[in-house]
């Protein structure tokens, strides 16, 4: 009942407030700093610029553009994102004054890379062979992260990271898990699900397996990604050209 009144009251102040009460007062930006810094940071990064979570200074968002767009985003989460709820936690105020922060720190300008998004996209499908874990659209796997709109949600640091040290910041839900069989076999591959007593997961071939803790001999999480680094795999053009194509990516909202 709690959390219904709170959803209605979240709800209620939406509808009523559609643009920010606190806009144009640098303090409200500042506390939202703070508050930024605490909440947000572990998946936006330290200035927003991005990390497991969507880069916050380009100035363009996947929930919308207007404030009660970003509002509702932070009060009541994003559906089918890692994006989660913090309206029972912080009250309309402090709601806006993050919002603020997020405004002060839009930059409007669309990074770039010198390379070519048409070459990029073969090196993406071809040698690199990113298709077999990732998909874009319609098309490849979904062992990996989706990266349909790659280059609305993650910044080019971020994206250059990923791709030269994979192991370097592993998104949530897509961590690598061991299992040793009693018959000595090892199998290793994407954790789907994990717990005191089985353990599932997807190998790199897209096949999908189940295992109880007492059928095997031993079951561990790994500090590293599957994804292999490609910082030796590409030439600094085939990379550039890679980097260019996964910013094209905007997807549709």
């Amino acid at each position: 009942m709690f959390r219904l009144t709170i959803a209605l009251i979240i709800a209620a102040t939406c509808r009523a407030q559609s643009t920010n009460p606190l806009a144009g007062d640098p303090q409200a930006a500042e506390t939202g700093r703070w508050t930024f810094r605490i909440l947000c940071a572990p998946c936006h990064g330290i200035h927003a610029g991005g990390g497991r979570g969507p880069d916050l200074t380009r100035g363009n968002y996947s929930v919308g553009d207007r404030d009660q767009d970003l509002y509702g985003a932070i009060a009541r989460g994003v559906p089918g994102s890692e994006m989660p709820a913090y309206g029972d936690r912080l009250n309309a105020d402090a709601v806006w004054r993050l919002v603020s922060y997020v405004r002060s720190v839009a930059r409007h300008d669309a990074e770039t890379v010198p390379g070519d998004v048409a070459a990029g996209e073969k090196v993406f499908w071809g040698k690199g062979a990113c298709g077999q874990c990732h998909r874009v659209g319609g098309k490849g796997s979904g062992i990996g992260p989706d990266l349909t709109r790659a280059g609305r949600q993650r910044s080019l640091k971020y994206l250059r990271s990923s791709v030269m040290t994979p192991d370097s910041d592993i998104t949530p839900g897509y961590g690598t898990v061991k299992v040793v069989q009693k018959d000595g076999k090892t199998i290793s591959g994407v954790e789907r699900s994990i717990d005191n007593f089985s353990v599932q997961l997807m190998d790199l071939s897209g096949k999908y397996h189940s295992f109880v803790r007492e059928d095997v001999i031993s079951i561990a999480r790994e500090s590293r990604s599957l994804m292999p680094s490609y910082g030796t795999v590409f030439s600094e053009s085939e990379m550039n050209d890679l980097l260019a194509y996964l910013l094209s990516l905007r997807g549709s909202r």
